[in-house]
C-alpha cells in the first residue's frame, strides 16, 4: 500500500549529517553502476518547465523517480518549485512511498555542496557568502558548516532591504553571525561563495574573486542561463556533479564553452572521480575552486532511501 509523506515528515526524517555521509558512499562506491538518464526537461510554454528525473541503484533498495515543476509565476503561497518523489520497493517494484520532495530537495542539494565543499573548500575557510534568500539559500546556510567552522556568514539578496531581513531570520534562527552585504563585499571576503539564486545572467564580476576561494554554483538549470561570468569560470578548477548534467545543462559552463573561452578539458573532475580520489581536488591554497551542481538523480535515491530507512526504523 502507497505511503505518503508531508514535507513536515520528510524534514523530520532527513538528517543532513547522514545525507551528506551517504552521498559520499554514493558517489565513491555506487555511481558507476547506477542507472540514470540525463534530466528531461519538459518544457511548458511560458508557464515554466517539467523536470523528470528517474535512477535505479542496485546498491540501494529499489529505484526511484522525482517529478519537478518550476513555475515562472509562484502560487499564493509565493512557491515556484513544486516536487514529488516516488520511491518503489527492491524486490516486486511496486509504488512504496510517495514523499512531497521540495524539502528533500533542499538537503540533497546542500548536501552535496557540503560534499564538493569538504573535498575543495581550504581547511581555515571561516567566511560563508550565500547569493539569494530563498529555501536554498537557508539550506546552504544550515548544511554547510558541517563540514566547516564558519565564523561569519554574508548573505546578497537582489535588495539591500530583502538581504537585511533574510541575515536577521536566518542569524536568529541558527544562533550566529549573519551579515546583509552587497555584492563585491560579499565575493571579496568570502571563502566558500554560494550562488542560490534565480538569476539568469552573471551576479557578479569574477575578478572580484580572492586566490582560494571555493564557489558552489546551485542556482541555474538551462543552457541558456548562468549565475557567473566567463571570468569567474576561466579562473577556477571546475568539478561538476555528472558531465552529462553538465554538458546537457550548465550554461554557466556551456555558455563560455560556445565562445572558446574554456574547452572540455576545463571541467577536470565529476564528483564520483573528486571523492574516489580518481581525481585531485584542491591543488594549492591560492587555487580557485567551483563546484556546478545541477542535481542528480543519484542524489535524490540517496535521500529518499534514508527517509525510508528512518521510517522503517519507526520515526515518525
Amino acid at each position: 500500500m502507497l505511503e505518503t509523506l508531508s514535507e513536515e515528515q520528510v524534514e523530520r526524517l532527513l538528517d543532513p549529517a547522514r545525507c551528506i555521509a551517504a552521498l559520499e558512499r554514493a558517489f565513491r562506491d555506487n555511481y558507476p553502476g547506477a542507472h540514470m538518464p540525463t534530466r528531461m526537461q519538459l518544457p511548458a510554454g511560458e508557464r515554466g518547465v517539467m523536470l523528470v528525473m528517474p535512477c535505479y541503484d542496485p546498491a540501494l533498495p529499489g529505484m526511484g523517480v522525482k517529478l519537478v515543476t518550476v513555475a515562472e509565476q509562484p502560487d499564493a503561497a509565493g512557491e515556484r518549485v513544486h516536487a514529488t518523489y516516488i520511491l518503489y520497493g527492491p524486490a516486486t517494484l511496486e509504488p512504496r512511498l510517495l514523499l512531497a520532495a521540495r524539502r528533500l530537495t533542499e538537503v540533497r542539494t546542500a548536501a552535496a555542496s557540503a560534499l564538493a565543499t569538504r573535498f575543495l573548500a581550504r581547511p581555515d575557510a571561516r567566511v560563508l557568502g550565500v547569493f539569494g534568500t530563498g529555501r536554498q539559500a537557508r539550506s546552504h546556510l544550515r548544511i554547510l558548516p558541517l563540514v566547516r567552522r564558519f565564523e561569519r556568514m554574508l548573505v546578497c539578496g537582489f535588495s539591500p532591504e530583502q538581504s537585511r531581513q533574510f541575515a536577521s531570520e536566518i542569524g536568529t534562527e541558527l544562533k550566529v553571525r549573519v551579515e546583509a552585504a552587497e555584492p563585491r563585499a560579499c565575493v571579496e571576503q568570502s571563502d566558500v561563495l554560494c550562488t542560490c539564486t534565480t538569476a539568469s545572467e552573471p551576479l557578479f564580476d569574477g575578478s572580484w574573486i580572492r586566490p582560494g576561494t571555493h564557489l558552489n554554483l546551485v542556482g541555474a538549470f538551462q543552457p541558456e542561463t548562468r549565475e557567473v561570468d566567463d571570468t569567474t569560470v576561466e579562473r577556477a578548477r571546475v568539478v561538476v556533479d555528472t558531465y552529462d548534467g553538465a554538458l546537457a545543462e550548465a550554461g554557466d559552463l556551456l555558455l563560455p564553452m560556445r565562445r572558446g573561452v574554456i574547452s572540455r578539458e576545463h571541467l577536470t573532475a565529476d564528483l564520483h572521480q573528486l571523492v574516489s580520489g580518481k581525481k585531485p581536488g584542491r591543488s594549492s591554497a591560492e587555487e580557485i575552486t567551483l563546484f556546478k551542481s545541477l542535481g542528480c538523480a543519484l542524489e535524490d535515491l540517496v535521500a529518499a532511501s534514508l527517509v525510508a530507512e528512518a521510517l522503517g526504523s519507526g520515526k515518525r
